[in-house]
């Protein structure tokens, strides 16, 4: 896990990256009065730095998402909520919450919406106990995350373009091309797997599974490969602007596996 010093860059890293950029200012200004070479080789070795600073806070951030120990109460509460739940089934669901924080770190403070009932109900706990989750938020991604109802496609563009954020990088996690999959992220397994009451019912492709309505009970199941289907409203070919506008795919090799994800939901 991290240790205290990079928790401490981590909570203030706008003031680090703003005493970096006064430094960088300084020998600008320096050079440009005379300062000689050596002012310049420092100034010059600072603007790689910018980027390598940026990189290694992002890697940094994303440790923290899939380390950083979460409230144990969480999962007795989810427990409480849903009866019929073990304790493999809502530490699934935990995981589940860490990759939806992961998209909300990688889409760079663009909306992403929340597409599973059980993952909502968890993350809506945790916000209950304001200060471990002001101070989990301000390790994992460098800002609040104000919370958003559960929701699936429909008529408003916002909405679904944060719902293509979400599955597309659900879909990066575990090496799935997010516009011909053959199987469901972990976030968007969830509901259906736990057989949760009111819960959104994705399959990866219908054209594949039957009608799209046909799903367990009443639920209306959702199709994976509706996310890049241009009938629903927002920006389907660059999923939200997550990600690429290849139209041959995700460019992310593919469905070879779980990849560097938590694993897949199944179908």
């Amino acid at each position: 896990m991290t240790t205290p010093w990079v928790h401490a860059v981590l909570r203030h890293h706008r003031w680090v990256a703003g005493a970096g950029v006064a430094a960088w200012a300084v020998l600008a200004a320096g050079d440009v009065w005379g300062v000689g070479s050596a002012g310049a080789a420092v100034w010059l070795l600072l603007l790689p730095m910018g980027g390598l600073w940026g990189v290694w806070l992002r890697w940094q951030r994303e440790r923290v998402v899939r380390e950083a120990p979460l409230p144990q109460r969480l999962q007795r509460k989810l427990r409480e909520a849903y009866p019929h739940l073990g304790a493999k089934d809502t530490a699934l669901v935990e995981r589940g919450l860490r990759q939806y924080f992961w998209a909300c770190l990688r889409s760079q403070r663009r909306h992403v919406a929340m597409p599973s009932q059980a993952v909502d109900a968890m993350w809506h706990e945790f916000i209950l106990h304001t200060q471990a989750y002001r101070d989990w938020c301000a390790l994992a991604l460098g800002r609040f995350l104000h919370h958003t109802p559960a929701e699936a496609l429909g008529p408003r563009a916002h909405s679904n373009d944060g719902l293509r954020r979400a599955w597309y990088w659900a879909c990066r996690d575990e090496a799935i091309d997010p516009r011909t999959p053959t199987r469901l992220p972990l976030l968007f397994a969830l509901d259906a797997k736990l057989a949760i009451p009111h819960g959104f019912v994705y399959q990866p492709d219908c054209s594949r599974h039957g009608h799209p309505d046909h799903a367990s009970g009443s639920a209306t199941a959702h199709c994976g490969t509706h996310f890049s289907d241009s009938a629903y409203s927002g920006d389907a070919d660059g999923f939200g602007g997550s990600g690429p506008t290849d139209r041959h795919g995700g460019g992310d090799g593919g469905d070879s596996g779980d990849g560097g994800g938590d694993g897949g939901g199944g179908d």
